[in-house]
Formats: C-alpha cells, structure tokens, sequence
C-alpha cells in the first residue's frame, strides 16, 4: 500500500487534524541508514510527524526538525515540505536495546531526555522561524504535543507509532496530529481526550490495516471527520551532483588543489539520504578552473 496523507477537520471546523500511512517512507530511511530497530522507531516518529507538520505549509515552504535529547542516538533531523516529501537521518543509526517495561522499543533511552525538540521554518523569507522547546519525555510524540502548546499556543494531541519486524524492516507506521480551534466546547475537548487514551497503539491499527482516515473517525466518531485535502508521501532529498559542486566550491581554491594533488579526487556523501558522490581529479580541476573565473 502507498504512504499517504489527509488533512481534515471536525465538530464544525473546531478541530483540525491529520493522519498518515508512513510505512513505505519509514523502510526507506532504514534502508538508506541501516538503522537498528530502536533507531528505526525514534527516526520514523520523528519522520511521520515532521510530514504532517509539512503540511501545515503552503507552495515551497519547508520545515527542518531537529531533536537532541543527549542519549546515544544522537541528533534526529528531518525535512519536510507542504507536498509530502520527507527527508531525514539520525547520528548513530546502530542504536538498539531491550524492550523496555511496557513491552515496546525503548525510544526514550535512545533519543535521551535532557535536551531540547526545534523546528525551522523555512517561509521563502529573509529570516527563518524557529521554536524550540526541551525535551519532556524522548518517546517523540508527547515531545511534539509540548512543543505545539508551548512554542506555537495550539493545544494539540501527537501520536506516531512505529513497528519493526525481527529482521529489523518495518512493518507498519504512522500517526495523527489533532489541534484544538478557537470555539471548541470543554465536551468536545473531554471527547476527544478519552478517545485518544483508549486509542491503540497507532502503528497496531496501521499494521491492521486501518487507513490514516479510519484511525481519525475511531477519534471523532462516525461521520464527524470531514476531509479538505490528500497527497502522497515520499522519501525524496533534495541533494544533488551540483549542490554537491557548489559546497566543494565554497572550500576555496586551496583546499580544491589539495584534493588534486593529496587525495586524486574526492567522495562527499549526504547524510539525508546517504548518497555517495565521486569526483575525479579532472571534474575536482573543472571546478577549480570555474573558481579562478
């Protein structure tokens, strides 16, 4: 089944939500970083809710999520834009440990809790937007929950969920973003709290088969969801050959020359997507000749 994303409200206009399937996008940050399975849960978390986020945005505006949280994971970080293309990586993808008490992936230990959660926002304008928040609990969703109450005022109910199968693929992730609008009723409020604690795990309902819409109608209940918009969601980067050219550009004639001679060429690699580009010694001297105009 393909990734996909719907963006919706409920209880007349009162609260906006979102869901995702994020299956497909999680397996190939995996693949692409060879992440053990508590890695896999904490970069996909990260990565489902970071595509939702996107979406928040309009034309080519784009979000970039960092989390630090001070355990051996390292740094998470994803990108992500208004039209469901998500890019992201962890620092030590070879983290992994036992199940932790409750029988899951024990993200918190992995991502650490002494640190913070911020989100940049790219609007096409001359400064960038950025909250940050520290970090509460390093299971990455109620850490996206604090972050949308204290650093953007929305109260809001985050849930992602990853499962991971024995050979370390995924078998199925997802999540929802739900916020609460100006006008909605204490009832509603209390409503939806009490669907959302007995709600499954969401990567279960995923793995079950539930659609990003189905798990949204087990919150709001039958025919209060109404849809405003769909789009497909990817693991697409944005790195290049040329942007590659540029960044080897920007280190100056002499560290250009260096590579000639010292090292007959150079490889440069994405920590996004893990691409690996190669430069011979003629394309590093091209290069060098545009350089010196």
């Amino acid at each position: 089944m393909n990734d996909y994303m719907i963006r919706g409200t409920a209880f007349n206009g009162t609260v906006r939500a979102y869901g995702i399937r994020s299956t497909n996008l999680v397996e190939e940050a995996r693949r692409r970083h060879d992440t053990f399975a508590t890695a896999s849960a904490a970069l996909g978390r990260t990565m489902t809710a970071s595509a939702m986020i996107g979406s928040m945005n309009k034309g080519d505006d784009t979000i970039t999520v960092k989390i630090e949280g001070g355990g051996p994971i390292g740094a998470i970080v994803a990108d992500a834009d208004a039209h469901g293309n998500v890019r992201g990586y962890v620092s030590n993808p070879h983290v992994d440990f036992d199940l932790n008490d409750k029988g899951k992936l024990d993200v918190a230990r992995a991502v650490g809790t002494s640190g913070t959660l911020s989100i940049i926002k790219d609007l096409g304008l001359k400064d960038y937007f950025t909250g940050e928040v520290p970090i509460v609990s390093g299971e990455i969703s109620e850490d996206f929950t604090y972050y949308f109450a204290n650093s953007e005022q929305v109260p809001s109910a985050v849930g992602a969920g990853v499962l991971v199968n024995p050979d370390h693929t995924i078998k199925a992730a997802g999540g929802f973003i739900i916020q609460i609008m100006p006008g909605a009723t204490d009832e509603t409020i209390d409503f939806i709290e009490k669907q959302i604690q007995s709600l499954p795990q969401i990567s279960r309902l995923i793995e079950e088969g539930n659609a990003p819409e189905d798990i949204l109608t087990r919150i709001f209940g039958e025919g209060q969801l109404k849809l405003l918009g769909e789009s497909e969601v990817n693991f697409k980067c944005r790195c290049s050959r040329e942007r590659l050219e540029q960044a080897i550009s920007g280190l100056g004639v002499d560290e250009v020359a260096a590579m000639i001679e010292e090292d007959h060429g150079a490889e440069a690699t994405c920590h996004f997507c893990n691409e690996v580009y190669q430069f011979t010694e003629d394309e590093l001297r091209e290069i060098k000749d545009k350089m010196n105009g």
